[in-house]
Formats: structure tokens, sequence, C-alpha cells
């Protein structure tokens, strides 16, 4: 028998054992589990929106492949009489026997891809992901959940006890593990978290220690399940993709000429959108000559509906048809020429939302007053320990993102609520939820040269407060 027949020997042997293994505990189940399972159970609901293509490996009955309410729902497992149990439970997905090593279903990729409980149980974990890549596109999420290695020995007594499903001997990764074998699989991962301080069901005190205290420092680190994100890398984007800047102007006069001349064109076309916010200047006649004047420049000129710079840059962003979405401040305190700096990390595929930085470079003499910037800098703070990606400058108004992300984050918009009126939460919070490549671009801020800011310091200060309790609550303490 050469090497390469033993080594594939000893895998089928590994797969038959556990087949039997596992054949026979999930028959002996017992439902002290049930609890644990549940709140894995909402905190998938919480990464996966309704109408999703979900592929579940390792789904066994089917029951949180289930819950996800996918519009297309695919699951896979080696226990036939499981799978026969998960299609008459559920007739509406569609379930597969297989090897996840070697997965053979039909040409497809989905939005989601849930591996819950099974990488310490695999005896290749680095083969399965290699087969799960051919079923993902750029925007797949694949989410992990395992074991943490401190509760190793809990899990061992309270096996013995009969408390907890029995195992066979486990692989054990570590997060730093997981994240290695993702790597060199051509996938990059995005976040990681804890979950799960209480197991078992102790009324209203495990949900206030799962839901609250779990997310807090020290604690979190106690959590028993790991939590993983990633993504797919070398997924193909369109190429060189077109753009659409979004300007939302209101008493805005003095600087639409020059954004007009100075927003650079990028990928296979830029059109600027201007959305005329309701001004008291001649805003909307200064932008209808700036388009007149630059013909060869593809220009719309829109009036806003409501009110809010949201409310414009939503506007603008339903009208666009750019591949990618840039939102530009008409006061030009953000340089347009900055732009292609956003859109090289967008086409190139590094990063799937870029936000602006104005906090890294010196401002310009009165560029941001002081309260204003030590307001930025607590909610930067606030908006990094919520989203669990660091956020340097929530405030900016630059922000970039493809067009079908967006739509994905519009169609998601009820579950964070609709009351932002500058936008950049809105965004931030949706692209926090579908686990987005979030980057940011550090740029030097410049003094507004005409007119004055719409922003009301404590008025708007206080919305921003009242969304972080919100957000708190939608995002963190789920």
């Amino acid at each position: 028998m050469t090497v390469l027949q033993r080594f594939a020997s000893e895998a089928s042997e590994y797969r038959k054992i556990r087949q039997q293994f596992w054949g026979s505990a999930s028959r002996d189940a017992r439902s002290w589990g049930g609890y644990y399972r549940s709140r894995l159970l909402s905190v998938y609901r919480h990464l996966i929106p309704d109408g999703a293509r979900v592929l579940e490996i390792g789904c066994g009955r089917g029951d949180l492949l289930a819950a996800m309410n996918p519009a297309v729902g695919v699951g896979v497992d080696f226990l036939p009489e499981i799978l026969a149990e998960a299609r008459g439970a559920h007739p509406e997905l569609q379930f597969f026997v297989g090897d996840v090593h070697t997965l053979t279903l039909e040409p497809q990729t989905f939005d989601y891809v849930i591996l819950s409980d099974l990488v310490n149980d695999l005896w290749d974990v680095q083969a399965m992901l290699g087969e799960v890549h051919r079923y993902c596109a750029a925007h797949t999420r694949l989410i992990f959940n395992f074991h943490s290695y401190l509760w190793s020995g809990p899990l061992r007594l309270a096996q013995r006890l009969g408390i907890a499903t029995p195992h066979m001997p486990q692989n054990w990764l570590t997060r730093h593990d997981l994240e290695n074998l993702l790597e060199i699989t051509q996938f990059q991962a995005l976040r990681s978290w804890q979950e799960v301080l209480a197991p078992l069901r102790w009324p209203w005190l495990s949900d206030w220690l799962n839901r609250y205290l779990a997310k807090i420092t020290p604690f979190r680190f106690l959590g028993l399940a790991n939590f993983l994100v990633a993504r797919p890398l070398g997924k193909p984007r369109p190429e060189n993709p077109s753009v659409s800047v979004v300007v939302a102007a209101r008493n805005e006069s003095g600087h639409i000429e020059e954004l007009v001349a100075r927003i650079p064109d990028m990928g296979s076309g830029t059109e600027i959108i201007f959305v005329e916010g309701n001004s008291t200047d001649d805003t909307f006649d200064a932008i209808a000559r700036a388009t007149a004047n630059h013909p060869e420049r593809r220009c719309k000129l829109l009036k806003q509906p409501g009110k809010g710079k949201g409310d414009a840059v939503r506007t603008g962003f339903t009208a666009a048809t750019g591949d990618i979405l840039m939102i530009l401040d008409a006061d030009i305190t953000v340089p347009p020429e900055d732009l292609p700096r956003f859109y090289a990390l967008m086409a190139s595929g590094q990063a799937e939302f870029v936000n602006g930085v104005r906090l890294v470079y010196p401002m310009a003499d009165e560029a941001m007053q002081l309260a204003n910037l030590v307001a930025n800098k607590f909610f930067s703070w606030a908006f990094s320990w919520l989203l669990g990606q660091p956020i340097r400058d929530t405030l900016c108004g630059t922000k970039v993102l493809w067009r079908d992300d967006y739509a994905r984050i519009a169609h998601n918009r009820a579950y964070l609520g609709d009351f932002d009126p500058f936008g950049d939460f809105d965004l931030l919070f949706g692209a926090a939820r579908l686990s987005l490549k979030i980057m940011e671009v550090p740029i030097r801020y410049r003094a507004r040269r005409y007119g004055e800011t719409n922003i009301s310091r404590w008025r708007h200060g206080w919305l921003l407060l009242r969304m972080v309790a919100f957000a708190a609550r939608r995002i963190k303490f789920v």
C-alpha cells in the first residue's frame, strides 16, 4: 500500500467511525443542549437576513438552516437517516448526503455558508474549505461557530454526567488556527467574537449572562462558542467598474462649478448626481448652469423629496447606475481628488466598504471645532465597539460601497431603524450587519470656504447618542 493509499484509507476509516458514532448519538440525543442550540440560533438569525441563499455544511436535522428562512436552503450531511428526518421536517429545503471533503453539489453560489460546531470534528479542515470555495461568490460570507478550548474540561465532565452530548476526540482549533487555515485556502477572516457564558437554561439569568455580560471584557473571553465570519478572496467583481458620485447640496451654490470641474473620472465612466436639498440660495440654478457648462460630464440634477443628508443620499443612490457608489460632501472639505484612492481599494477587491478618516492628518485652521473633534472621537470609539471593526471617523461624509451591497443594506433597513438624518450610520450599521470588509482612507480635511454647516451640534449630538443606544440593542446585545 502506498503512502497516498494509506492516507486515503485512514481518512475513510475516520469518516466511517464518525458516521457510526453520530448515528448512534443522534438517536440517543438528550434535550440538555436545547438552550445552547437556541442561543446559537439567535446569533445566526442576527447574522443572516431572511430570504438569503444559504448552504449549511453538517446540517443534521436541518433545524438551524430552516430557522434562517432562506429563499434557497441547502443542507449537506453524511448521515442518510438524519437527512431523511430533515426532509420530512423541512420539505421546503434541499438536503444531500455527502462528504464535506468532496462536495458534489450542482454548480451554484450562496450568500451564506453555515459551519456550526463542525470544524473540530473534521479529518481535513483545509480540504473542506477548498471545496466550499467553489460555491462562493464575492459577497458570500462563511459563518463558523466552534467550542473554545477553555471549555474542554467542563464539557468532558458534562458528557460524563450525561448533561451534554458525548463527542469523539476533537481537533480543538483555536481562532488563530482557523484564521490560518482560511488564509491558505483563499479566505479572509473578517471578525471573531465569543458567545454563550451559560449553556444551560437558568430562568432569566442565562439570557442576561449571554446577551449582556458575554459581550463585556473580561467576561467575553470565557464564552463557550467562538464565532468567526470570513469572506472568499479571488472572486470576480465587475472589471473596470463604473462610478456614481452622489453630492447632497443644500445652500452650496459657491462650490458647484468647482465640484463639476474637480471630480475625477474613474473606471469605465463616472456620473455625478447632485441632489439639491431645498436651498435658500440659488444652489439648484447653480447646478443647472454648471452641468450645462460641462456637457462632457455625465451629470444628473435631482430635487430632494425629504429632509436631511441621509434622505438626499438615498435619493441619489436610487437613481445611480454606477457599479460603485460614492458620497462626496458638497462643501469640498474632502478634496474630490482623493476619490481615486477609495476607488482603487474597491476595484482591487481589498475593500467592500471604504470610509474616509479626517482625524489622522493635521486639519486646516477652523476645519473642525474642538467640541466636534471630541464628539467625533467618542462616536468613533463607540461605533468601533458596537460594530466589532475599527472605525476611526464615523461622521466623515465620504463613504464608498458597491451598488449591489447597498441594495442589500436598503432591503434590511427596517431591522436597524430608519431615523438617521445623516446617512452615515445607516450605511455603517448595514455594512457591519452584512459583515462587509471595511477599510479607511485618511484624508486631509479642509475648512469650508462658502456658507455654513448644516449640522446642529447639540441637537444632532443628542440624536447620535440615541442611535448608539438603539444600535447597541440591535447589533451588540443580541
